[in-house]
């Protein structure tokens, strides 16, 4: 009976080790980060983002299905052809299942394309080409912060409303800023506003004089940033050092973050109207995790980043209700489950790929409101989701149906 018995639970204990090998064996579940690491877009995501995910992997468990998760990161500097390199091996060699943010749009649209091709879901956090979600849409592609569109339609509305109705555009020179002079061109005079005039300069550049003086010399109220990172930081700083700003024209950054402004200083941004997705002191949820993404980083998250936490966790979410990691079934549960977390409140993915959520227009504060370091901000309006984004009657993305 002893000997029996001593059998029985070696093959017990035998098939439970197996099963633990079985399941020690399963590959990883890997999702890849396409990120500005280095260079003008690296404070608004790069190594935040990586971080992000991170944390979103660390809060859902560390594992889905039996599989740990493993984030992966790659530096794209800002390269549209490494960034389809980068795209292609991590999808073709390293068993990506999923792409996060893909800083900047050229970068963007060209990692868009190899996913495609794929049949693999890539997530936009840092770009805002409204492309994105229009020609370029594909039904595993979805884009999570903003768009031109947004930016474009919650700044300019609110700019054009208060008097500033006549613009001059300093534009990147790359799709991103072409789609955010155009779309809030679109805004400017569709308000009734007017635009004077416009010069695109290249991505990354450190002297705007040129392209300020042509701006002054227009004589517009308003300055129309259509640029970001680095960019914009440079080039407000320059406006303040040319005096532009205290001759009377305003200076609108069309895209900016918390980041750019804690660069730029409070002296000199102070009064500056922008439109963002999320900003770390909202509210009780918003700066709990700020508080936790502060303690690794030692900066309060941009809103890409902070995108970045709530889309990859939405992600995992869709993989464990869905039992499987196949790009068709996890999409359609991604598209089918609201979006409730310290980010959005009821969002939802469109089928053009747009996450529709809340919009906020901000001032930034003077030095003298601001309690410290990254309190930068004062809400001006929350402006609903269906009213920020561009609407489905007005979108060119073929998988719409009209």
């Amino acid at each position: 009976m002893k000997n029996i018995l001593s059998g029985i639970f070696a093959a017990a204990f035998a098939l439970s080790a197996s099963a633990a090998a079985q399941a020690q064996d399963k590959p990883p579940l890997k999702i890849g980060g396409i990120l500005d690491m280095s260079s003008l877009y690296a404070d608004i995501t790069g190594p935040g983002s990586e971080t992000a995910a991170k944390m979103a992997v660390e809060d859902f468990g560390g594992e889905v299905l039996g599989r740990k998760i493993q984030v992966l990161a790659a530096d794209h500097q800002n390269k549209a052809d490494l960034s389809a390199n980068i795209a292609r091996d991590m999808l073709d060699n390293q068993g990506v299942e999923m792409i996060y943010d893909v800083a900047a749009s050229a970068t963007a649209l060209a990692a868009g394309e190899i996913a495609k091709a794929r049949n693999k879901i890539i997530m936009f956090n840092g770009p805002g080409s409204i492309r994105l979600t229009n020609e370029a849409c594909g039904p595993y592609t979805i884009h999570y912060v903003f768009d031109t569109f947004g930016q474009a339609n919650v700044t300019g509305l609110a700019a054009v409303k208060t008097g500033l109705d006549s613009w001059f555009f300093l534009t990147a020179d790359y799709a991103f800023g072409q789609d955010l002079e155009k779309d809030t061109s679109a805004v400017v005079t569709k308000t009734g506003g007017k635009v004077l005039g416009s010069v695109r300069h290249p991505l990354n550049t450190s002297d705007f004089s040129s392209f300020l003086l042509q701006a002054q010399a227009s004589k517009a109220k308003v300055i129309g940033l259509a640029n970001a990172g680095g960019d914009t930081v440079n080039a407000i700083k320059q406006a303040a050092e040319f005096g532009i700003t205290k001759g009377g024209q305003k200076v609108s950054p069309l895209l900016a973050f918390v980041s750019d402004i804690d660069s730029i200083g409070l002296e000199t941004a102070q009064g500056l109207l922008l439109a963002e997705a999320f900003y770390w002191d909202l509210n009780d949820d918003t700066r709990a995790f700020s508080k936790r993404f502060m303690e690794r980083t030692k900066r309060v998250p941009t809103s890409a980043q902070a995108g970045v936490y709530s889309s990859v966790t939405h992600y995992l979410k869709a993989v464990k209700a869905a039992g499987t990691t196949d790009a068709a079934t996890v999409i359609k549960v991604m598209k089918e489950t609201p979006i409730n977390d310290f980010f959005a409140k009821n969002g939802k993915i469109r089928e053009d790929g747009r996450m529709i959520h809340d919009m906020y227009l901000f001032e930034v504060k003077k030095p003298s409101e601001s309690k410290g370091r990254w309190d930068d901000y004062k809400l001006l309006a929350t402006v609903p989701g269906n009213e920020a984004f561009q609407s489905l009657e007005q979108s060119r993305c073929p998988l719409v149906k009209k």
